[in-house]
């Protein structure tokens, strides 16, 4: 296995050893069994109802980011990171949001998407990104702050009215693709904890850097966007299609 400064996920592992490379911390699957079972204790419906709701489908997604090969992929190169971090704030926080459509925060709607835009920002900027590659505590702050952050945004999203969620959808859109071409077009790799992990995958560093910042700027703008599409349809009087109660 070929070393790297990564403390949480292991070391960047050879593509012959991508699949034997789970996550089997303990503590985290103790904390997805944990959860799981409150959850479900708490649910009013059975175990096969509550692994299609939203809820167990944000489990499932949490349980691919965390567990799964992916993990340690992102290791080695910066485009799964990306993916890993598309799976947490695009996908398992909305899901989550409208599995629990109380808001935990009392922020704004749009205190919450700035604060979300910033941590995007800033963990994606070189120096912090090191840092939690070579530290457990710095890694789970910025997963969890990213993960957090989206949550908030996404539960003032669902429950806001039709113009401030679609504002802060297409900002959210706009925001990302303005950190996905910064990285597609950037003349150089920036980040030194993948200077050497990618070349075993067929990619230089500035090769996955722009693979990754790609990603960014086009798959990741689609769960907003259709968010923003069925909002603006809601709109123009049709069903509402989100189980949670919209504030007036």
């Amino acid at each position: 296995m070929q070393t790297t400064q990564t403390a949480y996920c292991g070391p960047a592992p050879l593509p012959a050893d991508l699949w034997s490379s789970w996550n089997f911390d303990p503590l985290l699957i103790a904390i997805f069994a944990v959860v799981g079972a409150g959850a479900l204790a708490m649910s009013s419906v059975g175990m096969r109802e509550a692994a299609r709701s939203p809820f167990g489908v944000a489990a499932v997604v949490l349980f691919v980011a965390f567990v799964s090969p992916i993990c340690a992929l992102s290791s080695a190169l910066f485009s799964a990171r990306i993916v890993h971090h598309l799976l947490l704030v695009a996908a398992a926080a909305p899901l989550l949001a409208l599995a629990m459509p109380t808001r935990f925060s009392k922020l704004p709607l749009s205190a919450a998407f700035l604060a979300h835009t910033l941590l995007m920002w800033v963990w994606h900027a070189p120096i912090p990104y090191d840092w939690a590659l070579a530290s457990v505590p710095v890694y789970w702050l910025m997963e969890l702050s990213l993960f957090l952050s989206a949550f908030a945004m996404w539960q003032g999203i669902f429950a806001a009215r039709a113009g401030p969620a679609l504002s802060a959808l297409l900002g959210s859109i706009v925001q990302m693709g303005m950190l996905g071409a910064l990285l597609t077009f950037a003349a150089r790799p920036l980040y030194e904890a993948h200077a050497t992990t990618t070349l075993p995958y067929g990619l230089t560093p500035l090769g996955d850097q722009q693979l990754a910042g790609l990603l960014m700027w086009v798959p990741a703008a689609l769960p907003y966007l259709a968010v923003a599409l069925v909002t603006a349809w809601r709109q123009f009087g049709q069903a509402d299609p989100f189980t949670s109660p919209r504030v007036r």
